[in-house]
C-alpha cells in the first residue's frame, strides 16, 4: 500500500463484487501479493456498476498513469471508459495492469495472464507493454444517441441476448462459465434470426443474421472464439457474421465456437476493417466486454495503439 509522504505509482482498482465476490474475498491476499513484488500502489474499491469508470477518471486528474484493474472483464472495461471519457491526459500516455479476478477473464485470456494472484503480480512487475486498439461504439438507446469504448469484444443478436440473461443471475449473486452455458441452450429457445444491413468498406450488403461478434481480442463467454484471428495492435476489427441457422444447427456447431474454426461454416463470414454499420427495423441489442449497452441502429469504429497495457506472454503475432 501507499508509504506515508510518498505517491505511488499504481492506483489498483478493486471490484469486490468480481467473480462471485472473490474480489472482497481476496482483497488483503491480493494486496500482499502486490506488496510483496514491490509494486507501490493505493487503491480504491468500486461499490456498484459504472464507479470504476468513475474512479478512473478522478485518479488521472490526480495525476496517476498507472492502473491495475482488480476484477473481470467488465471491470476492465469500465477502466478503459474513464480513461477514454476525461480530458486530462492522452490515453497513450495511460499503462493498463490486469489482476483477473472474474468469471470469464476473457481478455486476460489472450495475454497470458495468469489466474493465480502471484503470477499476475508477476507479469505487472516485470512490466512488458505494448500499444493496444480500441474499439469505438456509437449507438442508441431508445431516441438518445450513446458513445462506448470496448477493448475485447462487442456483440450484437445473439450473444447480447445470453449476456441479458446471464448478467441478470451476476446481479442476483450467480454467476459462473456453467451459467453462461445454459443461459447460452436456454436463449436458444426464443431467440429469432434478425434482417439487418450491414454497411463494411462503403458495400453495403442484407441478411438474415444470428449474430455479430466485432472484436480486438479473440475470447470471450469463458472461452470462446468468436473472432478467432483478431489482433489487438493491428489498427482493424475482426467482423463475425453468423447468418440464419436453425436451432438445431446452431447446436450441431457449438463446438466450433470453442475451438477456433468458426469462419470454416459455411453460413459463417470474416470480415477485417476499421470499421463497420448494423441497422435494422428490429433493432438488435448490442453488448461489449460483456456489458449490455444498447442497440442498432450502431457504428463500430477502431482508435489503433490507443493505451499500454500490460502483457504476460505476446502469444499472438
Amino acid at each position: 500500500m501507499e508509504k506515508p509522504g510518498s505517491k505511488p505509482e499504481w492506483c489498483a482498482i478493486f471490484n469486490p463484487n468480481a467473480g462471485n465476490c472473490k474480489g472482497s474475498k481476496d482483497r488483503d491476499r491480493i494486496s500482499d501479493v502486490l506488496s510483496r513484488n514491490g509494486i507501490r500502489f493505493t487503491s480504491l474499491t468500486t461499490t456498484g456498476r459504472g464507479q470504476a469508470t468513475e474512479f478512473t477518471r478522478e485518479i488521472l486528474a490526480e495525476g496517476y498513469r498507472k492502473i491495475i484493474s482488480i476484477g473481470g472483464d467488465g471491470t476492465l472495461h469500465e477502466v478503459i471508459n474513464g480513461v477514454f471519457t476525461q480530458d486530462h491526459c492522452l490515453p497513450k500516455e495511460v499503462t493498463i495492469g490486469l489482476i483477473p479476478v472474474g468469471t470469464g477473464n476473457d481478455w486476460g485470456r489472450m495475454f497470458g495472464i495468469p489466474l493465480v494472484y502471484e503470477g499476475a503480480a508477476g507479469v505487472i512487475k516485470e512490466g512488458k507493454s505494448l500499444l493496444h486498439d480500441i474499439g469505438v461504439i456509437d449507438y442508441f438507446m431508445e431516441s438518445e444517441k450513446l458513445r462506448t469504448f470496448f477493448i475485447n469484444i462487442a456483440g450484437l443478436g445473439f450473444e447480447a441476448a445470453v449476456i441479458k440473461r446471464t448478467n441478470k443471475q451476476k446481479e442476483k449473486g450467480r454467476s459462473s462459465k456453467a451459467i453462461y452455458f445454459f443461459n447460452l441452450l436456454k436463449s436458444l429457445a426464443s431467440y429469432s434470426n434478425t434482417p439487418v444491413e450491414i454497411t463494411i468498406d462503403g458495400k453495403t450488403s442484407q441478411a438474415k443474421v444470428f449474430s455479430i461478434n466485432i472484436g480486438n481480442g479473440r475470447y470471450c463467454g469463458g472461452g470462446m472464439r468468436q473472432t478467432p484471428d483478431a489482433l489487438p495492435d493491428d489498427g482493424l476489427l475482426d467482423i463475425t457474421v453468423i447468418k440464419e441457422m436453425g436451432k438445431l444447427e446452431i447446436i450441431k456447431s457449438l463446438s466450433m465456437l470453442y475451438d477456433g474454426t468458426v469462419l470454416s461454416h459455411p453460413k459463417i463470414d470474416g470480415f477485417r476493417s476499421t470499421g463497420l454499420k448494423v441497422t435494422s427495423d428490429t433493432i438488435l441489442y448490442i453488448e461489449a466486454d460483456g456489458e449490455m449497452l444498447g442497440h442498432t441502429p450502431a457504428e463500430f469504429s477502431i482508435i489503433p495503439s490507443a493505451i499500454n497495457i500490460i502483457y504476460g506472454n505476446k502469444l499472438i503475432q
